[in-house]
């Protein structure tokens, strides 16, 4: 069985963030239309990555056009040891994505956990984590969001993607992200 995108640590069955109205992601009635919750567009939203390998900047990558083609506009792709503050201040929510390092099945913990903590342009602002990983995410999701949270911004969720399933799991992260605007 494949690995699937999770938020806390192995979930098979994810759901984005436990900060977020979730009843959108259970109640298939919920929203307009009876299906799922309606699109809005016009969102600023700025990603922030550390990458080794490139995985993790490809899946923001993938993830930001997916949401230009919800007609959210993207405001900058800067790295978290050199953000662009300009393009934090403009934006409406913050992605910050990153990748798991650590023991094989222990003691995983984001990368540049400290970098983030520290961003202060972040205050009053939503925010959202990723992590890329190759077995096993762990608790690393949890650490990323203390992090966001640490900043003074408003954690709405973060998703776990798998290097191996990098188109699915960046398709799963935008729906999840573009629903979780929607409802809050």
């Amino acid at each position: 069985r494949s690995p699937s995108p999770t938020d806390r640590g192995g979930s098979e069955t994810p759901k984005f963030g436990a900060h977020i109205a979730l009843s959108a992601m259970i109640d298939p009635n919920f929203g307009w239309g009876g299906g799922r919750p309606a699109r809005i567009g016009d969102v600023k939203a700025a990603f922030l990555v550390e990458s080794l390998t490139g995985n993790t900047w490809q899946a923001a990558e993938k993830v930001a056009n997916l949401l230009a083609q919800e007609r959210w506009s993207i405001t900058g792709l800067s790295k978290v040891k050199q953000p662009d503050y300009a393009s934090i201040q403009e934006a409406d929510l913050i992605l910050v994505g990153t990748w798991v390092h650590g023991a094989f099945v222990f003691g995983q913990s984001p990368w540049a956990v400290s970098n983030i903590a520290n961003l202060p342009t972040m205050r009053g602002k939503r925010a959202a984590g990723f992590l890329t990983f190759a077995l096993d995410p762990g608790k690393a999701l949890d650490k990323l969001d203390r992090a966001l949270g640490d900043t003074g911004a408003y954690v709405i969720g973060g998703l776990a993607l798998n290097r191996g399933k990098l188109d699915e799991h960046s398709e799963v992260f935008a729906e999840r992200l573009v629903d979780a605007v929607a409802v809050g």
